[in-house]
């Protein structure tokens, strides 16, 4: 994800939400995680998957344009126990 934000690739909607910034990363993530909701009410398994997918990656986006590590979440979560 940093090398997309580093060197982006035209055409990329990685690179496309970095130069967006913060707003746009935030309403898609939001976007995401609702439709994660819906989906997991709805009860289809490969829907779940898919938005969770979905979800995910906008999250490490989000994550990335912060400049906040995967690693960083990962230690806060292994504190919190």
């Amino acid at each position: 994800m940093e090398d997309r934000k580093v060197n982006p690739e035209e055409g990329s909607y990685t690179a496309y939400l970095f130069e967006k910034g913060v707003d746009k990363i935030a309403k898609k993530t939001g976007e995401e995680a609702v439709e994660l909701v819906i989906a997991a009410k709805g009860g289809d398994k490969s829907e779940i998957v898919g938005e969770c997918a979905d979800l995910f990656y906008h999250t490490l986006v989000l994550l990335a344009n912060a400049g906040v590590r995967l690693s960083d979440v990962c230690t806060e979560l292994k504190n919190r126990h």
